[in-house]
């Protein structure tokens, strides 16, 4: 049966849009469509994101903004820069009455603005490097990736500190392909926003720029182009931006910071695959075609041609953006998908130039099928697990899940109708516009409307008919459930306990708290309240799923009469 064509009035549209008058407006409406969708229902998940946020919103409790704290424990893993911009942002959503410190949406705001500048960068600067057509399509794709429509619903660092290293990068490609034009203040920024990547994730941003800088030196044996990024004083301008801080918590924490960030969490990740999370080599190519969906398979089209182009500027500069950091992360221990946002806009760039490029030679036909057997696995698995995520998690079937696996089809549809044309470039917008209703399906849809994973939330809910509420937490404790997204919505004096003994020690010392017991320590709750002699009243049970140990539990609430 011949595949259906798609309708003339559909193609036309996708074929005119990257030379619409306004693309910044278009760009900014498919990420709004294709990130709005669950940004402020979604519960706050485990681990990182609670944490960052928990942080986040201690410093606006306390009003300390150097020292980063998780309850009484200090957080020093990574620089302030993120908790600053989220401390920023539950202050406008609170001054404007939009929101207030106990939501999750105001801490993800700046991942969704560090996404919208990546995008917007991605375009703006791409126009240079491989022409507006493909600059525009690129961005579309940045846009729909899986990784990145995760990360700006996950109040943490990858997204904002993409937004800096895609800025970054596209001033350095323009100091490389047109060196008499950079200015001074072009110069400036560039130190400057690399300045605000260190404040994000320390050395990442300034190693993605400097591995790409050796790269092109060493490919072109030249680099009077340097000059024009005048580093003698752009060096001190990006270390200006982040000293006072790093000054700052050295002192705080007499040095304690630095021991636990470069001695602990950074030479762990180099070293071991730190919380678990190792990956063998070669783990980002196996996992690009879910990171980089729907438009990793025109990435893999486009790999060969752009090795083929590498003599021309624009390619040079992508290839040198890509590959050496490629390498780096593919050679530290710990591996987590989003580790290689950073080169994603290069990608995206090398795919669109091939697409859209009239001249372009075909992919080896064993690449082709290839990218297109990936596309169609990531698309029906993404269907599938909707559909059967509601009976694995509440033992029900969701009506609204359904409807994923027919969006999964449309989208595989258009994208083969396009590439049966001959148009991949018509493909990718149409697989970037179409990923919108799976994404608003699983994210605004399914994974709001869950019971089991999200107990935090359920026993802030247990607790408010109780008339214990956030945000102070105080009063009760808790054994068996420790997780983060516990403590960010209980609050952030709430106990968490060792064991069932010491549980009925914090139930005995004052009138009127509450505490949950899981299953596992219910015993020794029981026999302490026996020696105690003390006869608390169950007042609830939450049964959920904790994912981030692979198993159910039940907790059960207790209050003294």
């Amino acid at each position: 049966m011949p595949l259906p064509a798609m309708p003339p009035r559909a193609a036309d549209f996708l074929d005119r849009l990257p030379e619409t008058r306004w693309p910044r407006l278009w760009l900014l409406a498919l990420c709004l469509a294709l990130w709005l969708p669950g940004f402020a229902t979604l519960p706050p998940g485990d681990r990182d994101e609670s944490r960052f946020a928990q942080a986040s919103r201690q410093m606006v409790e306390s009003g300390d903004y150097v020292r980063i704290r998780f309850g009484e424990e200090e957080r020093n893993k990574k620089p302030a820069g993120i908790h600053w911009a989220q401390a920023a942002s539950v202050h406008v959503a609170e001054t404007l009455g939009l929101g207030d410190r106990g939501q999750i949406w105001p801490y993800r705001l700046p991942s969704f603005l560090g996404a919208l500048a990546a995008v917007l960068a991605t375009f703006h600067w791409g126009r240079a490097l491989v022409g507006r057509r493909a600059a525009f399509t690129a961005a579309a794709m940045l846009a729909a990736c899986t990784v990145l429509v995760v990360e700006t619903h996950i109040a943490k660092t990858d997204a904002a500190l993409l937004g800096t290293v895609a800025v970054a990068m596209g001033l350095l490609g323009r100091a490389y392909l047109a060196p008499g034009s950079f200015t001074t203040w072009q110069a400036a920024g560039f130190w400057a926003v690399l300045g605000l990547s260190i404040l994000l994730k320390g050395p990442i941003g300034p190693l993605v720029a400097l591995l790409a800088v050796i790269t092109l030196v060493a490919a072109d044996r030249a680099g009077a182009w340097l000059k024009t990024l005048r580093a003698a004083w752009g060096i001190p301008l990006m270390l200006a931006v982040a000293a006072p801080w790093f000054i700052a918590i050295g002192i705080a924490t007499e040095g304690r910071f630095f021991a636990d960030a470069v001695g602990g969490d950074m030479l762990n990740k180099v070293n071991s695959g730190e919380e678990a999370h190792w990956g063998p080599p070669g783990y980002y190519l196996l996992t690009f075609a879910l990171s980089a969906f729907p438009a990793g398979f025109l990435v893999l089209r486009a790999l060969p041609t752009a090795w083929r182009d590498r003599l021309n500027p624009g390619t040079r500069f992508l290839l040198a953006w890509i590959a050496p950091s490629w390498l780096m992360f593919e050679a530290v221990a710990t591996k987590l998908p989003h580790y290689t946002l950073p080169v994603f806009p290069a990608l995206m760039l090398l795919g669109a130039a091939w697409a859209m490029d009239p001249l372009r030679r075909p992919a080896p036909r064993w690449l082709a099928w290839l990218g297109a057997g990936l596309l169609s696995v990531v698309a029906v698995a993404l269907g599938v697990a909707a559909g059967v995520l509601p009976w694995l998690a509440d033992h029900r079937i969701d009506p609204l899940s359904l409807l994923v696996l027919p969006f999964a089809a449309l989208l595989l549809w258009a994208v083969f109708a396009c590439l049966k044309d001959g148009a991949p470039g018509r493909a990718a917008l149409a697989a970037a516009f179409l990923a919108v209703p799976i994404y608003a399906g699983v994210l605004g849809g399914l994974l709001p409307r869950l019971e089991a994973p999200w107990i935090g939330p359920r026993i802030a809910q247990a607790l408010a008919a109780q008339g214990l509420t956030p945000p102070g937490g105080e009063g009760f404790g808790i054994v068996g459930y420790h997780e983060p997204s516990l403590v960010f919505a209980t609050g952030t004096r709430t106990a968490l306990l060792r064991d069932g003994a010491a549980a009925a020690d914090y139930l005995a010392a004052a009138p009127g708290r509450i505490v949950a017991i899981g299953d596992r320590d219910l015993a020794r709750f029981q026999a302490e309240l026996q020696r105690l002699n003390l006869a608390p009243r169950p007042i609830g049970e939450v049964a959920g799923y904790n994912y981030t140990r692979g198993r159910r539990l039940v907790l059960r609430l207790y209050r003294l009469s």
